[in-house]
């Protein structure tokens, strides 16, 4: 515990610095625009503003970015109340009452309740953040290569079989993030591989430009035919935003279950905000009295998942900061730009650089304080937002990704690689092809081929050393049993 409290000590004296605040008021604020606005969501708010944190130290580029990312989480329910259109995949859930609630007069009350709910479950997630962090740093620690092959092949397994959609899909995306994984320069053999005789693609293919080429600019080739879109929002109906004394009476416990179920959800790689919020809903439902009025303006549907959701990317953080491993597509996003920055998350993160990692995680209390004060007394300007139409605002996000993969390497071609991953990522949502997988096997195929070969190296070409390492045997059986839940889900879908 004095440990807890030092090393909590420590992030709180890099979190309240000026510059850091200024930039986590500012992430939490552009956040909460980017999760309101639908089809866009935390990923694609991360991927397009990377170039604000171009020049900044990594402590105060990753509080930006985790401030965007749960910033997102809070302003996605917005859209999803006033207008049944959600910010993202994750807010999906909100519109079941949230909608009904604003239909019935309620709105006020739907917008406190979805604030309070993600401050509580966001609080909830970095007190359970607090405490699991540093063990599963320190048993990191001792994972040689057939360790981290394993888990890598785990967290690729559950991203696949989590996704919604195919399994079959799934692999398939995975297998194309491996073979982008593999052009340039071989890290061990020194040889060539896979680069069409392009100078360029010797140093291999920067996932930062790919990750903005799907979620940025792909999302505007999906949204392009609504471009003269405009919703039609009435402020003046939402009335004083605060909660009831009754829905408060029926919000607490959803609030409070949901927070801990959230945060363990989030923590599997690949799970994500839409699991954690089903399953919420799910729950509540089998838990309240009057089952029927869900979907019809019950506020505990909109509750429990609420606080779901804002755990959750709390949950994320974990896998990323301690095994370098993202649990989420923002948090790959989010690892690619550590990784620009020269910074490799980690277990030696909290080694070589606490001051990151625990800045990091105590920046989030008072980022959810911020949010809360943001979402609250700014709810019905925020919701005014939701008029500005989309011709305006997808030639901003376009320009954005422009500008923002131009800055990460001064490289021409690299609007070449975004240009061709935007409409690859196009494709790819058309053909219901999931794109975290393609994403998590670019991101990790380096690693997860060195990590392979090493342990082959060790144990003289034999495979046996996967399964005589019991770490690497567990995380093995894992991957298996994620395979096999998968297979057996799709299954009983097919035949429905």
């Amino acid at each position: 515990m004095d440990a807890i409290l030092h090393n909590l000590g420590l992030g709180f004296e890099v979190a309240l610095q000026p510059v850091n605040l200024m930039w986590l008021v500012i992430g939490g604020l552009l956040g909460t625009i980017i999760g309101m606005l639908p089809g866009l969501g935390p990923a694609t708010g991360v991927a397009v503003l990377i170039p604000l944190t171009y020049g900044m130290n990594p402590a105060t580029a990753l509080i930006t970015m985790a401030s965007v990312y749960y910033g997102a989480m809070f302003g996605g329910s917005r859209a999803s109340i006033m207008i049944n259109t959600p910010g993202d995949a994750s807010a999906i859930v909100s519109c079941f009452d949230g909608y009904p609630m604003a239909k019935q007069g309620r709105a006020g009350s739907a917008l406190a309740t979805s604030a309070i709910a993600s401050f509580v479950g966001g609080i909830v997630g970095m007190v359970f953040l607090i405490f699991f962090t540093a063990p599963v740093a320190e048993m990191a620690l001792k994972f040689g290569p057939a360790e981290k092959f394993s888990l890598m092949l785990f967290a690729l397994t559950a991203t696949i079989t989590l996704s919604e959609g195919s399994v079959v899909k799934g692999f398939l995306a995975m297998g194309f993030g491996f073979m982008l994984a593999t052009i340039g320069i071989d890290g061990q053999s020194g040889a060539i591989r896979f680069t069409m005789g392009i100078e360029a693609l010797q140093d291999g293919i920067d996932f930062l430009v790919i990750m903005i080429g799907f979620y940025a600019i792909a999302e505007v080739f999906k949204n392009f035919s609504s471009l003269d879109l405009r919703y039609d929002v009435d402020a003046k109906s939402i009335g004083r935003v605060w909660m009831t004394g009754e829905d408060f009476k029926r919000s607490w416990k959803p609030i409070l279950r949901g927070g801990p179920l959230g945060f363990f959800i989030g923590v599997l790689p690949g799970a994500g905000g839409t699991i954690a919020t089903f399953l919420s809903y799910a729950i509540e439902k089998s838990f309240s009295r009057k089952p029927e009025e869900f979907g019809k303006g019950a506020v505990e549907g909109l509750a429990g998942p609420e606080s779901a959701n804002n755990a959750c990317s709390c949950g994320a953080l974990v896998p990323l900061l301690t095994l370098g491993i993202p649990g989420s597509g923002t948090a790959a996003v989010m690892l690619g730009a550590l990784m620009m920055l020269g910074v490799r998350p980690g277990p030696i993160l909290f080694e070589q650089h606490p001051e990151i990692a625990w800045g990091v995680i105590a920046s989030m209390l008072a980022g959810n304080i911020v949010l809360l004060l943001i979402n609250l007394p700014l709810a019905v300007p925020l919701v005014q937002l939701l008029k500005t139409p989309q011709r305006i605002m997808l030639p901003m996000i376009v320009g954005l990704a422009y500008m923002g993969t131009y800055f990460l390497n001064y490289a021409n071609f690299d609007f070449v690689l975004v240009s061709v991953s935007a409409l690859g990522g196009y494709m790819l949502s058309r053909l219901s092809i999931p794109i975290p997988p393609l994403v998590l096997a670019l991101i990790l195929g380096g690693m997860t081929e060195q990590a392979f070969r090493n342990s082959l190296t060790i144990a003289n070409g034999s495979p046996m050393i996967f399964v005589t390492q019991p770490i690497s045997l567990a995380f093995l059986v894992l991957a298996a049993i994620s395979l096999i839940y998968a297979l057996k889900r799709h299954r009983k879908l097919t035949q429905v």
